[in-house]
């Protein structure tokens, strides 16, 4: 799906679900087979071959895979090779690293690819289509997200995006389709237990324990040094002029005001403000001493590893469990998510194993074949 369209798909997907519903038609005989998308050519298997990007002169269609009848093609793939190192903004500079990219990222592509089509299919048994008006207001959101005015400048948007509107709209109706069969079919029928959300609960207390935090200010002057050698003058010079600031601070000048005149931290920018921080993360000397203060204490001047530094005390936030009841949708959306993926997972081991699968490419048999195994435990 085209980089323009993508992210109000998205959107425009769930809405239309829920608010215009899908289509329902008579299922066809036979499912349509999957569109090829359009791309540039790029190996289909981990081998070094066209430079990515370089259009072919003459598109000779390769199947790779029959399912059901619906087929996968070598451009198929080569798609979505592509779409996935583009989505990883990696550019493979020599064979052997693109050889080695498209083992890594190919085994999943292919299991997402068949599945894909198998979805699908299911939803055209089940007679979910995609309208000419829903598409048509869904066109018509497109246009007003990426403020497209005209048609001319639509037609241009798809062929910078290496569409037409004929496959927009298979991508789209796909999509909705997918969506529409994991809901029904899967997504819709879980539910989580009372028993359920409290083993969770019980089992997971660290999901629901906002740690301690503290927001401090700080002052730091540098000590002046070659790197070399330690000067005990210079030493001195800047835990005076760290002690002088100190007493500004308790005469009633402002901290953040001093910070941003005087440090020599970058925190300066921010008139000294630090944080959050985790008492855990910071030196178990600065652990203890912020320890002992209280919000808009001022510590006495400190010996770091920068120099010799003031801080304040801004706030301090401590340790918050939530109760059962608070943390109760967090549980539920956590332990629903958990479930959706087995079942659903389930569900593809169902729909694969009443499929026929033909594989025209034994290579790339092994790596489906590999890559349903590990998926499958």
């Amino acid at each position: 799906m085209s980089n323009l369209f993508r992210p109000l798909l998205a959107l425009l997907f769930a809405a239309s679900l829920g608010a215009t519903g899908m289509a329902q038609q008579a299922p066809p005989q036979q499912p349509p087979a999957a569109p090829p998308q359009p791309a540039p050519q790029q190996p289909a298997t981990p081998a070094p071959v066209a430079q990515l990007g370089a259009a072919p002169t003459e598109i000779i269609e390769q199947v790779l895979v029959k399912v059901n009848g619906d087929i996968f093609t070598k451009s198929d793939l080569e798609a979505r090779q592509i779409q996935v190192l583009r989505a990883r903004n990696q550019s493979p500079q020599t064979d052997d690293e693109l050889k080695r990219t498209l083992a890594e990222i190919t085994p999943q592509l292919l299991v997402d690819s068949v599945d894909e089509l198998l979805l699908v299919q299911r939803g055209r048994d089940l007679g979910y289509s995609l309208g000419d008006e829903q598409f048509n207001e869904i066109l018509g959101n497109i246009k007003k997200e990426n403020k497209i005015e005209t048609e001319e400048q639509f037609e241009s948007a798809l062929k910078q995006e290496g569409l037409t509107l004929p496959e927009l709209r298979r991508s789209i109706e796909r999509s909705m389709i997918i969506n529409r069969v994991q809901q029904a079919e899967v997504f819709s029928r879980i539910s989580v237990t009372e028993e359920e959300a409290r083993r969770y609960y019980d089992t997971h207390p660290n999901e629901f324990t906002t740690p301690p935090t503290l927001m401090i200010r700080e002052i730091l002057v540098a000590v002046k040094t070659d790197g070399k050698t330690f000067n005990v003058g210079l030493d001195e010079e800047a835990k005076e002029k760290a002690e002088s600031i100190r007493a500004r601070i308790l005469a009633g000048e402002s901290f953040d005001t001093l910070a941003a005149q005087l440090s020599d931290s970058s925190s300066k920018a921010n008139s000294g403000l630090v944080g959050p921080l985790s008492p855990e993360e910071l030196d178990p000397a600065l652990r203890k001493l912020f320890e002992e203060m209280k919000p808009g204490d001022v510590s006495p001047v400190t010996r770091t590893a920068g120099g010799y530094q003031v801080f304040k005390l801004e706030s301090r936030s401590e340790t918050k469990v939530l109760s059962f009841d608070e943390a109760r949708q967090q549980i539920a959306n956590r332990v629903a998510m958990d479930k959706r993926r087995a079942e659903f997972n389930k569900y593809m081991q169902k729909l694969r194993g009443e499929a026929l699968i033909e594989w025209k490419n034994a290579d790339l048999k092994r790596m489906y074949d590999a890559a349903v195994k590990r998926m499958n435990g």
